[in-house]
């Protein structure tokens, strides 16, 4: 078939638009108007007995109706749930994971499952604190302690170290006053850091003076309240000691390059090593006074592994009467902690020598009540509450390694003890602590009645009941116990005046109620929580725990309907002010109920709510923080496909809300920051899965960037666009039901290729880069066979190319010069557009001829017609080939009987109509050669 070179006709839009306006003709409206509120009138008619029946008719007016649009906007504003970051907030899931970790059954001596020491470290330097003046003593060196001649006697090396060490103890040291605690804790590392100086320069008896003077300051309790910390402190240098010496006689084993095994005997150890190890052990015997003799030689305990196989087990015992000479009794108790530290690491096995520590402890414990002890607390001005808080990482350690792995009888015998001393609660409290979670619940009520007897002076009863509902959160009670257990807790815990104290012990009990009873229940328990902590404003100062109350409750109830049924939830929710904080708390019960979520329908209703929820958000004039919150609100619902389409709109919206502000004339900051929006649409709408989505939203995006001048990133967004139409599949979901797509990427391509009018050209790209991409695509496409849609897309093409020879486009963008602008009717421009409509004249053409069979008759007929439709209404007809064709179609749409005689026959009446136009005359001809099929 010959190709038919395409001649659009010359358009005036201005001239056409006036022609084709309506005639206007003046309306008498009266008192109507389409938006006037609508008066509504309701008559009701109410009937009695037929006998003397009467009829009373009320009638009822409203002249008002609520508008859609305004009634999104009331209520609550919701920037109040946002701001630009949320406090962090710390809750007992720290501790309940240590506990957790404890109650794992573990068939090693020392294994995973035990909490080490180290973790407790930061705890106690972070609760141990003080603003009092502090002093040290710090060891000031001397010439005694150079290493002597290689040529002395041995005699002479042990009594000159031994006159070093009586040196150091008459006074070779600095003391320092006014020291702060920071202070403090800065010499004390100055302190380890000479420690590991002087031993790398072999200087091992300055080195031992070090740990002696360090050990000195646990005798110290001028500022009693820093104690804890302190003894963290000193014990970190202890430890570097003890682990020097024992690395270093373990060198000293080395035969012929092979070290010892792990689990070496005392025979592999050669003759050097061990008069080494004696050697330290002597040394350290030499000291005068007790406190630094036992801090060092338990140091080095380890150390006994080199002597003899009992060595560990002797010293044990023999270090824990030792202690017993210590008077302070919270000097003794931690004394007692580190050996029991020391202990787990080098003998875990012997349980016996840490529980006879124990309970020598327990013997002594009366001397915390004793007038020495009170006497110095009225020195320094500590109450006795304070003062037994001292005692509890010590005793909490102690009893954490006696409890290890231990059978509950161990636990039965430590609260006979307990009762003996008379239920002293600090030792109560530090018993539930220890034990595994499920021994303290299978003995809950035996706890609540030692509690209700125990002596709470100086240790509030809440607390215990705090430390049991610990252990009832990670293990059940007997289930008949329950209530009453509950009950029994809340008679105390309501009673307490203190907001502080009271939400720290309703915040862990929350969580027993949500496992064991139902939304009742946990409504009385939110609503005494709402009583005591609205007056005053309490709940300001208990953020963290109330989330922790929130987490609990939808970690429990994870079914929405019930959550919300709740009555008091929401009006708990109301106690969240603070917007930082709000926005976590908001974002934890959406992320859980995205969680709780299985059904498709169910998603579809969150991401509906959550969409109109985020339509409600603005900012005002603030767009940065806007478009920060669309961010925010992507990363969290990148599994709802809704509503990241939503997020893309609104990211959308807000660019043109710049434009619209800036009227069209970006300043750099104003530019920068559009090109931000557009750059979050782009990287969002690969992650749809809807294809026509991703298509639709790729357009609408680029016609965003192109109506903002960011011509680059509109080219982008059009050339995904076009790289994503081969991908389209034959057959896509709509409602449910699958349906063929054709139509679809029909009304897709003819919506695009209106946009593509005004793209103007890329400088590098060539002319109508993207007009001749998209041709290609759908001439590779594979269209259905019973499918005429590729010729219709080919048509509509037509439309767009004779658009674009125009001298003056239909239709611009503002700011943006099109290719009328950019070309100005260039010859050679003009030439190219004539070539690619010639190639589509062609592709409908043989299409139209492969119609031919007798089958496809009627389909020839309709697309014969619609493309006569096509070239009257944009072709050149003066162009005698054009003019051919289109009679020619004219022909073939009524050649086999299947023509459509009423459309044709409004054709040729337009036809004749247009004739009678100026320039129009060829029209006449035209209409002389078009026969009308007859109607029978």
């Amino acid at each position: 078939m010959a190709a038919f070179p395409w001649h659009a006709r010359s358009r005036n839009y201005v001239s056409e638009s006036e022609v084709c306006k309506l005639e206007s003709v003046p309306l008498d409206f009266g008192d109507y108007h389409p938006l006037k509120p609508i008066t509504v009138t309701e008559s009701k008619t109410k009937k009695t007995n037929r006998k003397g029946s009467t009829s009373s008719t009320s009638s009822s007016s409203s002249s008002s109706m609520v508008d859609p649009l305004s009634s999104v906007l009331d209520g609550t504003d919701p920037l109040s749930l946002f701001a630009a970051a949320a406090d962090p907030v710390p809750t007992t899931a720290t501790m309940d994971g240590a506990r957790k970790k404890r109650d794992k059954d573990d068939s090693s001596a020392v294994g995973s499952d035990f909490e080490p020491w180290s973790s407790k470290r930061s705890e106690i330097l972070a609760r141990y604190t003080t603003t009092e003046k502090l002093s040290i003593n710090l060891y000031m060196g001397s010439e005694k302690g150079k290493a002597t001649t290689a040529g002395s006697a041995v005699s002479e090396k042990v009594r000159t170290r031994l006159e070093e060490l009586d040196d150091l103890e008459e006074g070779s040291q600095k003391e320092l006053l006014n020291l702060t605690q920071q202070d403090y804790m800065n010499r004390i590392e100055e302190l380890n850091q000479s420690l590991k100086d002087a031993w790398s320069s072999d200087q091992k008896v300055k080195a031992l003076k070090i740990v002696i003077q360090c050990s000195k300051l646990l005798s110290d309790t001028t500022v009693i309240q820093f104690y804890p910390s302190k003894f963290v402190l000193i014990t970190d240098i202890l430890d570097t000691f003890g682990k020097l010496v024992y690395e270093r006689i373990l060198t000293m084993c080395v035969d012929n390059r092979v070290p010892l095994p792990d689990n070496f005997s005392p025979e592999c150890v050669n003759d050097t090593a061990k008069e080494t190890c004696l050697n330290w052990f002597f040394k350290i015997a030499s000291i005068r006074e007790l406190i630094p003799r036992f801090y060092v030689e338990a140091a080095i305990l380890k150390c006994n592994k080199f002597l003899s196989k009992t060595g560990i087990s002797e010293c044990l015992p023999r270090l824990t009467s030792m202690i017993r000479g210590i008077g302070d009794p919270l000097v003794a108790v931690y004394a007692r902690a580190y050996l029991c530290r020391v202990g787990m690491e080098v003998a875990p096995q012997l349980k016996e020598s840490l529980n006879k520590n124990f309970f020598d402890f327990l013997l002594t414990f009366k001397q915390i009540h004793g007038d020495t002890v009170q006497n110095q607390l009225v020195v320094q001005c500590v109450e006795i509450p304070l003062y037994l808080t001292l005692y509890s990482p010590a005793i909490d350690w102690i009893l954490q390694c006696i409890a290890y792995h231990a059978p509950e009888v161990l636990l039965t015998e430590m609260m006979e003890r307990c009762k003996k001393l008379g239920n002293n609660a600090l030792l109560l409290n530090s018993v539930m602590s220890a034990f595994r979670a499920e021994f303290i619940a299978a003995r809950s009520m035996d706890f609540i009645g030692m509690i209700k007897e125990c002596d709470e002076s100086g240790f509030p009863k809440h607390l215990l009941f705090r430390s049991l509902g610990l252990n009832l959160a990670l293990a059940d009670p007997a289930e008949n116990d329950r209530l009453q257990i509950l009950n029994e807790a809340w008679k105390v815990i309501t009673k307490l005046k203190n907001p502080q104290d009271y939400i720290n012990c309703a915040e862990v009990w929350v969580e027993y109620t949500c496992r064991h009873f139902t939304k009742r229940e946990v409504n009385t328990v939110l609503a005494d929580v709402i009583k005591h902590m609205t007056p005053d404003r309490a709940f300001e100062d208990a953020y963290p725990q109330l989330q922790s109350v929130i987490q609990k409750v939808i970690t429990y109830i994870y079914d929405f309907s019930l959550l919300f049924s709740v009555e008091k939830f929401l009006p708990f929710l109301d106690m969240f002010q603070k917007e930082s904080v709000r926005v976590e708390v908001c974002k934890c019960i959406m992320e859980s109920f995205i969680n709780a979520l299985t059904l498709e329908d169910e998603k579809r209703m969150l991401a509906a709510l959550i969409n109109g929820f985020i339509k409600m958000v603005s900012f005002g004039r603030d767009f940065e923080q806007q478009l920060s919150f669309y961010v925010e609100a992507r990363s969290m619902f990148c599994n709802l496909e809704p509503v990241l389409v939503q997020l893309i709109h609104s990211v959308n919206q807000l660019a043109m809300e710049t434009r619209k502000v800036m009227k069209g004339n970006h300043s750099r900051k104003t530019a920068a920051f559009v090109r931000a929006c557009v750059a979050f649409c782009f990287i969002t709408i690969p992650s749809l899965s809807s294809i026509f989505t991703r298509l639709n939203l790729y357009l609408h995006s680029g016609q965003v960037a192109l109506a903002n001048q960011c011509l680059s990133q509109a080219d982008a967004f059009f050339k995904a666009a076009v790289s994503l139409v081969p991908e389209v599949p034959k057959m896509i979901s709509v409602d449910g039901k699958m349906r063929p797509s054709d139509a679809f990427l029909l009304e897709f391509l003819c919506n695009f290729f209106s946009t593509l009018l005004v793209v103007p050209d890329h400088p590098e790209q060539g002319v109508l880069f993207l007009v001749r991409g998209l041709l290609n695509v759908i001439q590779d496409y594979t269209w259905e066979d019973n499918s005429d849609d590729k010729v219709r897309i080919y048509t509509n093409v037509l439309h767009l190319l004779s658009a674009m020879t125009q001298e003056a486009y239909i239709y611009h963008v503002d700011k943006v010069d099109s290719n009328d602008t950019l070309y100005g009717g260039d010859s050679k421009f003009l030439a190219e557009i004539n070539k690619l409509c010639e190639t589509v004249i062609a592709q409908i053409l043989d299409h139209l001829k492969t119609l031919g069979k007798e089958e496809t008759l009627k389909r020839q007929s309709q697309l014969a017609l619609y493309f006569f439709n096509t070239i009257l209404a944009h072709g050149d007809l003066r162009n005698n080939k054009l003019n051919q064709l289109s009679v020619n179609l004219w022909n073939l749409a009524q050649k086999h009987g299947f023509a459509d005689t009423e459309t044709m026959a409004k054709a040729l009446e337009y036809i004749k109509r247009r004739s009678k136009q100026p320039e129009m005359s060829h029209f006449t001809d035209l209409a002389l050669r078009l026969p009308l099929p007859s109607r029978t």
